[in-house]
Parts: C-alpha cells; structure tokens; sequence
C-alpha cells in the first residue's frame, strides 16, 4: 500500500500517510473519496436544518441535492478535463475514468448550482433563498474535502521556508505551501462567520450567497497563485481558476453594494 512520509518541519509535526483508506479484496477505498463523503453528508444534514430559517421546503430542497450531487461530479470532470484537453484528446475513453483522479472544485460547484437551481425551478421554489442555505453546505464540504488532497499529497503549492511548509515524497523532499490547509481553514472560518454571525438576522436574500462569491473567491484568486498544479487557459499564460475567482470576487462585492443601495433606497421611501 502507498504510503508518503510527510512533515511540518516548522512546527516539529511527522506522520505517515496513506491514500487508501482499506482494501476489500482487490477493491480499494481512498481517503479522498471517504472524506468528500462525510463533507457530502455533514453539509446536507446542515442545510437542511438551515432550511427552516430560509424557509425553504425540506423535501424539495433534497430534490436538489440529490440532482446537484449528479451534475457536480459531471461538471467537476468536464471542467478538469476542458482544460487539461491534451491529456485525453488522444484517448477519449480515459475522460470517463474519474477512479483515476481529475477532479475540479470550481466544475462541482458551477454543476452543483446549475442542477440544483435547475430543479429548484421545475419545482417552482425561490432561488435565493436557495442560493443562501447553499453556500453554507459549499464551505463545510470545501472545508473538510480539501483534506482528501492531503491524504494525497496533491494541491499544494510552490516552493517556501515559512514555519508551516510541508515536506513529502511529493513535493521533491522540499517545504512547500500547503495549500490545501489554506483553504481549508478559509472556508470553516467563513462556514463560521456566516452561522454565527450572519445568522443573527431574520432573514436573507441571497446576501449569504453574495458574501460567499467574494469570500472564496478572494481566498482562491490568492491561493491559486500559489499552487503548482493548476489548470491554464489554453489560449493564455493565465491560471483559468484564478482569473474565475478575482470574477467571482468582484461580482460578489458589487453584488452586494448594489443589494445595499436597494436596501437604503426602500427604507428611505418607507419613511415617506
């Protein structure tokens, strides 16, 4: 069994680490697939509860999920492999053998809120409303599904000296930055925000998926600076998941500005 022997010199932490989880005859279960599970499950079991505040319909809501789950997978492989295209345009089969890794984050969340918005829709619900409990379900599973990648050994950044570099077989035995840790920590602190303080007011309307957008779209337009895995545009020197979130970074600031004055002026005509 695969194992990497990893390390946090900075900080004095070793450990071995496998990603293989445990084998059932000449069938393996990885860690990567167990922990985005759990992340799956606990990030539903929160949404569902949070749909009672939004007041969103509990069996629908599930609805989405369910179709969500579906599309997300389909999405998150559609967009690794559109832009990693000279990987698989000589072996067009390989594109189905997601087993092998290849996965996107950003290509499970646009697939995630395409079908379930789209089921939202059929089954004539209000999306924002949607859209708020949703976020808080995105960074829970973001959160702790980053740490498959860590049991991988894979998502990690370029070369560094800081206290908490990470050193292992694959980063070529030198401190890099771990990237995953980044963003991991990031979206339980925004997870946070928005449970603890956020959730304070009554009631929302897609202020929390606005937050969201420029939140971790701040965080990933930095980190992905950083990582040395990352996707390209093929026409372009320019990392495709970093120019999508400085987008969804300003979108979310402008988003919620503009949401703002839409307050304000119907509170001003309120008083007349």
């Amino acid at each position: 069994m695969e194992k990497y022997h990893v390390s946090f010199p900075g900080v004095g932490l070793e450990l071995d680490v496998s990603p293989v989880a445990f084998t059932v005859g000449s069938f393996s279960v990885y860690w990567y697939g167990v922990i985005i599970a759990v992340g799956f499950i606990l990030a539903v079991a929160y949404c569902m509860r949070a749909a009672k505040k939004h007041e969103v319909n509990e069996d629908k809501l599930l609805n989405c999920v369910i179709v969500g789950l579906i599309t997300a997978v389909i999405g998150a492989r559609a967009y690794y492999v559109a832009f990693s295209w000279e990987h698989f345009k000589g072996n067009i089969a390989s594109i189905v053998n997601i087993h092998e890794g290849g996965l996107a984050i950003y290509g499970g969340l646009i697939g995630a809120l395409l079908g379930g918005l789209i089921t939202a829709k059929i089954q004539k619900m209000e999306l924002l409303p949607i859209l708020d409990v949703a976020v808080s379900g995105f960074l829970i599973g973001q959160g702790i599904g980053r740490w498959g990648n860590f049991m991988n050994q894979e998502a990690f950044g370029s070369q560094t000296d800081l206290p908490w570099r990470m050193v292992s077989e694959n980063t070529g035995g030198v401190g890099v930055h771990p990237c995953f840790l980044y963003e991991s920590l990031w979206c339980l602190l925004g997870f946070a925000l928005i449970h603890f303080v956020f959730s304070k007011r009554q009631s929302f309307k897609g202020q929390l998926f606005y937050i969201y957008l420029a939140w971790y779209g701040f965080e990933r337009m930095l980190v992905e600076g950083l990582r040395a895995d990352s996707l390209y545009l093929p026409f372009a020197n320019i990392r495709v998941s970093q120019l999508l979130s400085f987008v969804l970074f300003i979108a979310g600031i402008v988003l919620l500005i503009v949401n703002g004055m839409n307050k304000s002026k119907k509170e001003s005509a309120a008083k007349l």
